[in-house]
């Protein structure tokens, strides 16, 4: 019987002994993912690693036109991230509507444009119209907006 007793001790620390074993390795584990994070904001002197798109203004207002005028406005951005800027696309709330941007990815500290062009034909009284940016920077989605009040000319 002493035997039977003596087995049951020692199973008893060996589990004993392996369940601390395995606390540690798991809390040793959860330490080194902190590590490898502070190291990777140390090798990225941006702190993001990501683009930052900022337009130089956010809205434009062409005023009064005449129905049935194509009228243009180009926005320029500046990409103020670390790494390149990629516009995806940039899509408008209607057809009347119609954007060009860069394609080609813009490096940090350089700019690109989106050009607007809209269609007054068949339009009257207060326009607004939002174009809707989307890209790899740090904000995914940015929207850019025209207003325009388009006047028929009543022949």
């Amino acid at each position: 019987m002493k035997t039977e007793y003596s087995n049951e001790s020692s199973f008893m620390k060996n589990g004993f002994i392996i369940s601390w074993i395995l606390i540690i390795v798991i809390v040793a584990g959860c330490g080194n993912g902190k590590g490898n994070k502070s190291s990777v904001s140390r090798s990225d002197p941006g702190g993001t690693g990501k683009s930052e798109i900022v337009f130089r203004e956010y809205q434009y207002d062409f005023g009064k036109v005449a129905e049935g005028e194509k009228i243009h406005h180009t926005f320029i951005f500046d990409n103020k991230g670390t790494s390149d800027l990629i516009i995806t696309s940039a899509s408008t709330t209607c057809g009347c509507t119609v954007s060009k941007y860069n394609t080609k990815p813009i490096p940090p500290g350089e700019n690109g444009n989106l050009e607007v062009v809209f269609n007054t034909s068949g339009r009257d009284g207060m326009q607004t119209k939002t174009i809707t940016v989307k890209s790899n920077a740090s904000k995914p989605v940015v929207l850019v907006k025209i207003t325009a009040e388009v006047v028929v000319n009543n022949k």
